[in-house]
C-alpha cells in the first residue's frame, strides 16, 4: 500500500469553507478512483493559518497514476484552490505503508 501526502494552508477564516471544498473535490475524486483505499484529511490552526495535510492510500503505483496523471509526484489542484490556499506544496510525498490498523 502507498500513502500519498500533501500539505497546504488557508487563512483561519477560510478553513471551514476550504475543508468542505476539499471534501467535494480531492476527497471525492480520490475515493472514486479505482485502487484508492481511503483518505484522511488533517487540520490544525497555527497562528493565523489553518494547515491541512491530505493523506490518501493506494493499492499500487498504477492506482496513484489513475488519480494523479502522468506525473504522480505532482500535486493535483482544483479551480478554486487559488482562492483559498495561501501556501501549498506543488509536489507530494509517497510512502510505503508498513502497517495500518483500525482502532479496536
Amino acid at each position: 500500500m502507498i500513502a500519498r501526502t500533501w500539505r497546504g494552508a488557508t487563512t483561519v477564516a477560510d478553513a471551514d469553507r476550504y475543508a468542505a471544498y476539499l471534501a467535494e473535490t480531492g476527497v471525492a475524486d480520490c475515493r472514486a478512483t479505482p485502487g484508492n483505499m481511503g483518505v484522511v484529511v488533517l487540520r490544525r490552526i497555527v497562528g493565523d493559518r489553518a494547515e491541512f495535510t491530505f493523506i490518501s492510500f493506494w493499492e499500487d503505483p498504477a492506482s496513484v497514476g489513475r488519480f494523479a496523471g502522468p506525473d504522480p509526484g505532482a500535486a493535483v489542484f482544483y479551480p478554486a484552490d487559488d482562492a483559498f490556499l495561501v501556501e501549498r506544496e506543488t509536489r507530494v510525498t509517497h510512502w510505503d505503508v508498513e502497517s495500518l490498523s483500525p482502532a479496536a
